[in-house]
């Protein structure tokens, strides 16, 4: 298995030592990172677990993982905020975030609107929608195209992403989304599971985007599974959003839905996309403006 660069103890070090006057992210593999603002700490589509490998073991779909954990999801006592871009277990994994919960009594999970019953009902805890109950106050439901959510020093905006088309609830709220992020000074896109659609640039360039997070492990109708943005979509899509940086995810995870990051690369020194590869563990500091 791929070993991370940074892993247990020696992660923790690091993002004990990060540079307090940056904006500091970890990769914690596939589609997770953690986000840090001096002394604030945001999980961004946390999977530290092995749920997927044992609910698919001896299927015709084994989840063969490829890399080690970086960091067991308990020892993360100090994180504010939790996002789930949408249901799928490696972005709503109740092996992770029922222990974050746990070792963070004040965690607040923000979720699509279309899906805070489903993520109330995985981590065990009454939606908010029922009134009056403390539970209740952890999930934190956000629409699309509306108003921010603020926690911390955090601004959260949700815009529509596209798995493998659209999806909508019957009140019209997406089941997938990206998140754009504001926080100290630079703004990050996390684009969740998505695909390339109508509007999408459009959309994003209401911001000046300094990092975008993109998938690249395409899609392949016979993994069985819905798929994501091409390593040559993520490039154009970065280059044609101006993001001052794209960082690669959704690969090096399973065997059996991953690509090679070099694909990427070669597609980001094509189109002009600014671009840096990080590894399991490894750190990425932002310098302000």
């Amino acid at each position: 298995m791929i070993k991370p660069v940074l892993q247990d103890d020696d992660f923790l070090a690091d993002v004990r030592s990060a540079p307090a006057d940056r904006l500091n992210l970890w990769w914690l593999g596939q589609s997770g990172y953690l986000v840090q603002w001096q002394g604030h700490h945001l999980l961004i589509d946390p999977y530290l677990s092995d749920t997927l490998t044992k609910k698919y073991a001896n299927t015709d779909k084994p989840h063969v993982q490829m890399t080690e954990r970086v960091i067991a999801p308990e020892k993360l006592d100090f994180i504010e905020v939790v996002t789930s871009s949408h249901n799928h277990t490696d972005h709503l994994d109740g092996g992770t975030l029922l222990p974050l919960l746990q070792a963070n009594p004040a965690l607040t999970v923000i979720v699509p609107a279309a899906n805070v019953y489903f993520a109330a009902d995985r981590l065990q805890v009454l939606p908010p929608y029922a009134s009056g109950t403390e539970a209740g106050e952890r999930l934190t439901p956000i629409h699309t195209d509306a108003d921010p959510v603020t926690i911390g020093p955090f601004i959260f905006f949700a815009i529509p992403s596209a798995h493998e088309s659209l999806e909508t609830d019957e009140n019209g709220d997406h089941k997938f989304v990206g998140y754009v992020i504001e926080v100290g000074g630079k703004t990050i896109y996390h684009s969740g599971d998505c695909c390339l659609y109508e509007g999408l640039v459009e959309r994003l360039k209401q911001w000046r985007i300094d990092l975008a997070i993109l998938p690249i492990n395409g899609r392949d109708p016979a993994r069985g599974v819905a798929g994501n943005f091409t390593a040559q979509e993520a490039a154009e899509l970065g280059r044609g959003i101006g993001a001052g940086l794209v960082v690669p995810c959704h690969y090096e995870m399973f065997e059996f839905n991953t690509v090679s990051p070099r694909r990427f690369v070669a597609a980001a020194n094509k189109t002009g996309c600014p671009y840096q590869l990080l590894k399991a563990g490894e750190r990425l500091s932002l310098e302000q403006n």
